[in-house]
Parts: structure tokens; sequence; C-alpha cells
């Protein structure tokens, strides 16, 4: 992972498979980059304040209607308060139903139990100097991760349709601990491992 800042906007480059978390301020945005296209990139947050408070897949997608979440979507708290919205969306699917790849994922889904890179482990690693257990990472909000609903309710994960450069472009709502990875599970993205960018921005001009 490479961290840079210049015109008050802070860059996160996250090689393949790694993670990283950071501190974001309400008002300010979080866009996550695909700059090759077919990666997948893992978002989770936490009340700045209280890391009880996380990001709730279940409240969102009650609240919204939707398993689909784009542009002018909030996405809310275990506490149903609003932590984001989503300001932009150049790809329209992500997914905000299946956990964070963990050894276990690897183990029962993939049958390989060798030691390898996970996003559960690295946002693990990434969020641990905020206070934040294991125990306390919820589902993520899989972003350009492609999982469609079969009648039957069988899941199916296709392709990301993310194509290079597309991005999310979220506003926090409040202030708060932001992990993000790029995904280490093969079926999600493509059968390859690919960078994901960040970019911490300030406030758009009133």
């Amino acid at each position: 992972m490479s961290e840079s800042e210049s015109d008050g906007v802070r860059r996160f480059h996250l090689a393949p498979r790694t993670g990283v978390a950071f501190e974001v301020r309400a008002g300010q945005r979080v866009r996550v980059i695909d700059p090759t296209g077919e990666q997948v990139s893992d978002l989770v947050s936490f009340a700045r304040g209280d890391v009880r408070e996380w990001l709730s897949s279940g409240r969102t997608i009650d609240y919204a209607n939707t398993i689909y979440l784009t542009t002018g979507h909030t996405l809310y708290s275990n506490r149903s308060t609003p932590m984001w919205t989503v300001v932009d969306d150049t790809v329209g699917r992500h997914d905000f139903l299946l956990t964070p790849c963990s050894p276990d994922t690897f183990r029962i889904i993939y049958g390989d139990t060798s030691a390898r890179p996970s996003c559960f482990g690295n946002l693990v690693k990434s969020l641990a100097p905020f206070g934040i257990e294991p125990d306390g990472i919820p589902t993520t909000l899989n972003v350009f991760m492609n999982v469609t609903v079969g009648a039957d309710g069988e899941l199916t994960l296709g392709p990301p349709r993310s194509n290079a450069g597309d991005y999310l472009l979220l506003r926090a709502e409040m202030d708060m601990i932001v992990g993000v990875t790029a995904c280490s599970a093969e079926l999600s993205n493509n059968g390859s491992f690919k960078p994901i960018d960040v970019e911490v921005l300030p406030p758009a001009p009133a």
C-alpha cells in the first residue's frame, strides 16, 4: 500500500490482496476506483465516536428496499443513522449480501487450507490500531462485486462490471473510521487479483 496527498486529496494505492484503514470527517468524500477493471473492493466503516456503531447491510437494504445500491441511496448504521450517501456511481452493481472473504471462506468454498491473504484478515490488521476487534467487523459493502439472485434464491457470482477507471463516490455523513481492501477471492474478481485506488476528497463546494 502506498499513500500520498496533494491538492487536499489523500490517495491510497492498494496492491492486490491488501487493505488500509483511515479516518474521514463528515462531509468528506471517498472515491473507490478500479484502475484496471474487474476488481472488487470491500468497504466497511465505524462511527469515530463509538466503534460499536457500524455500517449495516440489513438496515441499509431494509430502508432502500433493494439489494442494488447506487447513486442517491443512503447507507445506514446498525443504529439507523445515515453513514454515507452514494454521490456518483459509474458501475451500478455492487454487493451488500456477502461477508468479506476469510480463511474459512477459502476452506469451505474453495477447499483451500493454505495460508493466503483475505479481505477479513486485511481488515483485521488495518482496523486493529483503531481498537476494532475481529468480531466487530460486519458484512462489508463489496464495491463492484456482481451478485445476482435467481428466482429460487440462489446467488450467482459474475465478473465485476467495472472497467478501468470506474468508481463509486460516497459522501460521509458522520466522522468515521473506514476500512477498504483490494479483494483476495478469485471468484469475485474474474480469476485474477488487481489493485484498488482510494481517494479521500474534501467536502464538495457549497
